[in-house]
């Protein structure tokens, strides 16, 4: 049977604001991931490139399981939903979400699943994670290595083990995590099935959404963006700070092969320097690893300004970078020098490690 499934759900909530992230997309039934010794390929994703509209109802539930939300809301274009809403409704907490497709068969509400919010605690520590090149070695330069990549489970590329004990350890010490990669969205099921693997348990995962490039209207990424990860990657980190608000320990571990440090050098500028979002803006929007569009110049200088103005009532934040090296690119990673000189001092701050 084909119908509607969630491919993924996050709901936070974090002073008193529950935020839900969610994409749906139709297929067959899936198997369940959990299943041991199963490992997914991506390439049994590629439905996910299907592009249709959904419609979704759902319902919150207090500790007696009372009703006290119950609403619809519209996905976009690729069935992506992103939604606000208050936490605590006439007095009630809300505990419980469950969530329902309304539009695919008229009359009939599809059960999707049921969830229970993730609740930030106070004080907040956060961890955010990239994947390719920091928590796996992954290869994609060649056809064969692209081949491999699709057909092959994760598990197939070497794991970096420095990377994931410094992630393990931070999740032991109370860090909630998040990854964030530039890896395409139909390799979650993959990623998701490798972190599980490995005693990694992430509910929260932020891929690069493939479909954006093949929307001349609807989409938020260019050709460019193919090869430039930048506004993917900054754009997607504001985004997951916007759901859990401005955590008192944020912790950002990336590679060193793409623009990981200058973008997680970025947001230290923007959160503990305060600099102002427009002149911060001014000075990298035509940076080689941003090279934004009007479109993306819009929505850059919209987040920035969001983030800065919650960040404004949040004193003191600490902010660790860990940045995976390689012997041989070790000491250049450490003597980089940027055209803002805050970067650049900065720099000397980071945690540079090698495997």
């Amino acid at each position: 049977m084909i119908r509607p499934y969630l491919v993924n759900f996050s709901a936070i909530i974090s002073e008193n604001q529950l935020s839900i992230r969610a994409s749906l997309s139709k297929a067959t039934t899936p198997v369940p991931q959990n299943a041991k010794n199963i490992s997914s390929t991506p390439i049994q994703s590629l439905s996910l490139f299907r592009k249709d509209l959904y419609r979704i109802k759902i319902k919150g539930l207090d500790q007696n399981q009372q009703i006290i939300l119950n609403k619809e809301f519209d996905s976009d274009n690729y069935g992506n939903f992103e939604i606000r809403l208050p936490a605590i409704i006439n007095g009630s907490a809300i505990q419980n979400l469950l969530v329902y497709e309304v539009s695919i068969i008229q009359g009939l509400d599809l059960h999707l699943g049921s969830f229970i919010p993730l609740q930030i605690a106070n004080p907040k520590k956060i961890v955010i994670s990239d994947f390719d090149k920091t928590l796996v070695d992954t290869k994609y330069h060649t056809p064969k290595e692209v081949y491999y990549s699709l057909n092959k489970p994760l598990s197939y590329f070497p794991t970096v083990q420095k990377s994931i004990d410094i992630l393990t350890s931070l999740i032991d010490k109370g860090h909630q995590p998040f990854i964030l990669s530039a890896s395409p969205h139909f390799y979650e099921n993959a990623i998701r099935d490798w972190l599980y693997q490995h005693q990694i348990f992430v509910s929260n995962i932020f891929l690069k959404d493939y479909r954006d490039f093949f929307s001349i209207f609807d989409g938020r990424l260019s050709t460019k963006d193919l090869k430039v990860h930048g506004f993917h990657k900054i754009n997607k980190l504001i985004d997951i700070l916007l759901m859990t608000g401005i955590p008192d320990e944020l912790v950002l571990i990336g590679d060193g092969f793409e623009s990981d440090p200058f973008i997680y050098l970025t947001l230290v500028e923007l959160l503990e320097d305060k600099t102002d979002p427009l002149k911060l803006w001014r000075s990298i929007k035509n940076h080689n690893f941003f090279n934004l569009t009007s479109k993306q110049d819009s929505i850059f200088i919209t987040k920035f300004y969001q983030l800065y103005e919650l960040s404004r009532a949040k004193r003191d934040i600490t902010i660790e970078i860990y940045i995976r090296a390689t012997t041989n690119n070790l000491n250049d990673l450490k003597d980089k020098e940027f055209t803002n000189p805050n970067y650049t001092q900065r720099n000397k701050t980071v945690n540079y490690y090698t495997d």
